[in-house]
């Protein structure tokens, strides 16, 4: 069973539940209903880079070894619409990132992960927050992410720093 779904942003408005209703939760709870498959999988970021593409592998073999599906999380890009100049915060908006489209034709294509079940989803924002989000709602026993060598990682603390800080469930770095 191989495939990828994409999901709408987090950041988009959802509807509300009627507070009139006997079970207000309802609604919201079965919006988040997910195949079995998935839930307790292994949650992977995923950018196409060599780093995300090592933890892919490694996050296949988790998966395998497990019993359980793979959810590869893509994270598109935000950019500020507004050049902060210390008076009022930025805005950010979501960019049309037709990445997201390509890795998944990419990974639909790929024999190794013919082994598991696995989906693509797509976020919009912080990175961090998106995974630990997906790795949530899935009710996933790992997050898995690559490591970051580059300069922007150094200056503003890399994701899987980050991330081993805040997140609620175990965060496997590889390098």
């Amino acid at each position: 069973m191989a495939g990828h779904e994409f999901f709408e942003p987090a950041d988009r408005k959802r509807p509300v539940a009627d507070p009139t209703a006997s079970e207000p939760l309802a609604a919201e709870e079965s919006r988040h209903a997910r195949d079995p498959a998935f839930r307790h999988g292994v949650v992977v970021g995923f950018d196409g880079s060599t780093s995300s593409e090592r933890a892919l592998a490694y996050a296949i073999g988790m998966a395998r070894r497990s019993g359980s599906g793979l959810i590869i999380v893509h994270v598109a890009n935000r950019l500020p619409t507004t050049v902060w100049a210390g008076c009022e915060p930025p805005v950010f908006v979501d960019v049309p990132d037709h990445r997201t489209e390509v890795l998944g034709l990419e990974l639909a294509c790929a024999d190794y992960l013919a082994e598991v079940p696995w989906i693509l989803v797509e976020r919009g924002g912080d990175i961090c927050h998106e995974l630990e989000e997906v790795g949530r709602e899935y009710e996933a026993d790992a997050i898995v992410v690559g490591s970051t060598h580059g300069l922007v990682g150094r200056l503003f603390g890399s994701v899987a720093g980050r991330l081993a800080k805040r997140a609620q469930r175990p965060v496997v770095v590889i390098p």
